[in-house]
């Protein structure tokens, strides 16, 4: 009887053990046929046609859903700030400026640009934010930054037709790099133009003399050397949106 019983429970191991192995394969095999599939569709601005669409889906649920100008960054106090800020790339910058008579060019409109100093920029309000830079990469880091709420810019230049928009567009200078953003985060409070870090000038690799500071996004929309500024209601190009990434990259 102990024998039998012994037998019996052997069988069944061995058929649950062949049950599995078989399932394991076909799953295999499915897998493999649908990654080869997907490896054969078409790409929608950098990306696979469904991981686009994946992309997609998430930006609108974070857009319509999830964001909320009211809900605001963690900060941190100033001393907890790193004094060596990593740098998150330096496309755009490799080009030498002429720093001393730059100016950022201000799209109000097709045949209205505005050309505004730093000076000008500097006798607005400003305001210094310590948040926790996230990067695209998986790394973070509280850094300190100080300039001017995008939204008080807004207010000085009388924009307030063009922040009905949906979009924001900004380039640098050599127009190598380029972002687009939704107008609701450019709006948020903690939205700057930054001219500092740490209490000094920007460094040239930081950006120097503006760059953009949005806790509300991932690194690669912090554009650094702001060198064109403009408005839009359709997405306006952006670098890593055209390499496949998402183009919201919000947290």
């Amino acid at each position: 009887m102990k024998n039998e019983s012994i037998l019996v429970n052997d069988n069944f191991v061995k058929r649950k053990t062949i049950f599995s192995f078989v399932v394991f394969i076909l799953f295999l095999c499915v897998s493999i046929f649908a990654w080869k599939k997907l490896q054969q569709q078409p790409k929608v601005d950098g990306a696979l046609t469904t991981l686009r669409k994946g992309l997609e889906l998430n930006e609108f649920i974070f857009a319509n859903f999830m964001f909320n100008d009211k809900h605001l960054s963690k900060v941190y106090a100033k001393n907890l700030a790193a004094a060596r800020v990593r740098v998150n790339g330096d496309v755009g910058l490799k080009n030498n400026i002429d720093t001393a008579n730059w100016k950022l060019n201000l799209v109000k409109s097709i045949g209205d640009t505005l050309q505004i100093t730093l000076a000008e920029i500097k006798a607005l309000p400003k305001t210094e934010i310590t948040f926790s830079f996230k990067c695209i990469e998986g790394w973070s880091q509280i850094t300190n930054w100080g300039g001017v709420r995008f939204s008080d810019f807004v207010n000085k230049y009388g924009l307030s037709k063009q922040s009905k928009m949906k979009y924001v567009g900004m380039e640098t200078p050599d127009s190598t790099y380029y972002v687009g953003i939704d107008m609701p985060s450019m709006m948020q409070e903690q939205t700057i133009l930054c001219y500092e870090m740490n209490g000094q000038a920007l460094p040239l690799n930081q950006g120097y003399p503006l760059r953009l500071i949005i806790p509300v996004k991932y690194g690669v929309k912090h554009l650094k050397r702001i060198g064109t500024l403009f408005f839009a209601d359709t997405k306006p190009r952006d670098y890593w949106y055209e390499l496949g990434y998402d183009y919201y990259c919000g947290m």
